[in-house]
């Protein structure tokens, strides 16, 4: 009777559009009713009376409410909030964004192969991918894309114009661009494909006996790009040493870390175990193959950025003392995550376990467990973190992500080349370069020469740049004080000096700060010459973590001393 009274309130709700969301709403409801049975206290009791408050407050809602309300936002918006409560790797994933979702695991979609950003209101193209259909028809970066399928970009947003992009392979699309330097717009008719993002946008020698992996992320089969770089440097090119860079890979599949890792890792042995609320769920995962080598010296980057799978790879081999870690100290996300299958297509990602790595030790930073006072997460306290020792008798530490063996500090930008990236003044510098020449010199040999850096000045300039440094944001904040205090016509006069002598002058900071401007124009001018693995190569050459790992690989006692039983691997 109970269950057939709340059929007919759905039924009386204004639902013409949203008929779907009336039917899982009463599915939900349900299914709540058959909790009444127990007890009050009984946990069960609680869901299914929460839930037939949550009925009762939507019915009321959409039979009341002053204006008409979507029943899907609603619900998503609820949704959203209930999962923002637990941690930020627990989500919802409707019908619409189950694409989406599957290109993050897989790196695979039908589109153009291109990134693209917003800039100054106008959507253009960042980066085209080598040898996908975006660059293979000719467009480039810089190329401001006017309309996609005869449909104008003017208000639509990036992930709007990202779906117009995309589509079934084999099919075209018309955009019609804007390129720097050229008075009409023309349009461009490009063949969809499937594409599939390289995990490995680079790899190759750093000097004669030292490899380089650049791996970005963990999606489907990347393990079998790995093996092929590792295989052809080590038996192609003679790589006695290597340098794996997980530097900023936001991680992804597990089954991927562990298979990345047992290409080092002999066959049997431990690399990560999972543990969660449903102990049948539980599982340790072993090398299951025969590694591709288990004795060559091996530094593995990581940095703030390195997460999740980069870091079970990275923490297993410091466990088991098969390599050194180089960098900083890795983000700290401990946790694995399941998709589950729900109503209508939509999908629920929700964390359902910890992992932890060789030494028993679990790298989760923050705990979302336990929340402030004002719903701020905590990082784990130095009181509930815990000792552990490596194979060898190392000592690490849990609750802070992969600490380095080697610590190289974090390179900051200051903050005049910050605004220039975030300003898209190198961005642009290097379009108006690229319209004008045609060819520059290969990656590794690319210089801003003073001619060329003396033009960027200029270009800047042209641009009425302005930015403000954080020790002027600082003063102006002091003075605001001194006045509101009185304290300000006291001192008015070395106030006065202090902001003169404290203010910034950009011919100056362009000078101060030459070798990093330098470094990161560079780097953007050989992208649209040589794409992502130019940049990559050229980054290279003043990267300090790459010749901290050189330096250590090409002293045989120094990279053994690494792994002297007792040594310390404290967090940085």
């Amino acid at each position: 009777m109970v269950q057939k009274t709340l059929i007919n309130n759905v039924l009386e709700m204004k639902f013409s559009k949203t008929k779907k969301a009336a039917i899982v709403i009463v599915g939900i409801f349900a299914f709540a009713i058959s909790f009444y049975s127990f007890k009050p206290d009984d946990k069960n009791f609680q869901i299914a009376k929460n839930l037939d408050i949550y009925y009762t407050l939507f019915r009321e809602l959409n039979l009341f409410y002053v204006d008409d309300v979507d029943p899907t936002k609603l619900v998503k918006t609820s949704v959203d909030k209930m999962l923002e409560s637990l941690d930020p790797y627990t989500n919802f994933i409707p019908e619409d964004d189950v694409e989406d979702f599957r290109f993050m695991t897989t790196g695979e979609y039908a589109g153009i192969g291109a990134l693209i950003s917003k800039q100054n209101g106008k959507i253009l193209i960042a980066e085209p991918y080598e040898g996908f259909p975006a660059q293979k028809s000719g467009l480039k970066a810089g190329d401001i894309l006017l309309e996609v399928a005869g449909k104008s970009t003017e208000k639509l947003s990036t992930e709007d114009v990202s779906a117009l992009l995309k589509g079934p392979a084999n099919k075209a699309v018309v955009v019609k661009v804007q390129r720097y330097g050229q008075k009409k717009p023309m349009d461009i008719e490009i063949m969809r494909e499937k594409i599939q993002i390289d995990p490995v946008p680079y790899y190759g020698m750093l000097d004669k006996e030292t490899g380089y992996i650049r791996l970005s992320n963990f999606t489907e089969y990347c393990t079998e790009r790995v093996k092929m770089a590792l295989i052809e440097l080590k038996e192609k090119q003679g790589a006695k040493t290597l340098v794996l860079d997980l530097r900023s890979n936001p991680g992804g599949l597990l089954i991927e870390a562990v298979r990345i890792a047992n290409l080092f890792i002999p066959k049997g042995q431990e690399i990560v175990s999972t543990r969660g609320k449903v102990k049948q769920w539980d599982k340790v995962y072993t090398a299951t193959e025969n590694p591709i080598d288990t004795i060559m010296p091996i530094a593995v980057l990581v940095n703030r950025g390195s997460a999740s799978a980069s870091e079970i790879v990275a923490g297993a081999i410091q466990d088991l003392d098969r390599g050194m870690i180089i960098g900083t100290r890795t983000f700290g996300k401990g946790l694995v995550q399941t998709t589950r299958d729900l109503s209508y297509n939509a999908k629920l990602k929700i964390t359902t376990a910890k992992y932890y790595i060789p030494s028993g030790r679990c790298i989760q930073a923050l705990d979302y467990a336990h929340r402030n006072e004002d719903g701020s997460v905590g990082i784990v306290p130095d009181s509930l973190i815990t000792k552990f020792k490596t194979k060898k008798g190392r000592v690490v530490f849990d609750g802070g992500g992969v600490a380095p063996d080697l610590a190289v500090e974090d390179e900051t930008l200051s903050n005049v080349a910050t605004n220039l990236v975030t300003g898209s003044l190198i961005f642009d510098f290097a379009t108006y370069y690229n319209s004008k020449t045609e060819k520059i010199a290969a990656p590794e040999e690319f210089e801003i020469s003073p001619e060329i850096y003396v033009d960027f000045i200029q270009f800047v300039k042209g641009k009425d740049f302005k930015y403000e440094s954080k020790t002027e944001s600082e003063l102006d904040k002091l003075l605001e004080v001194a006045k509101r205090e009185k304290y300000y016509d006291i001192s008015k006069d070395e106030f006065e000096k202090l902001k003169l002598k404290l203010g910034h002058n950009l011919d100056q900071d362009m000078e101060h700060f030459k070798k990093e401007i330098s470094e990161l124009l560079g780097d953007e001018i050989v992208s649209r010459y040589y794409y992502q693995k130019g940049a990559i190569k050229a980054a290279l050459r003043g990267d300090s973590d790459v010749n901290k790992a050189l330096e250590i690989l090409h002293k045989p006692d120094g990279y053994a001393a690494i792994f002297d039983a007792g040594r310390i691997i404290k967090s940085n």
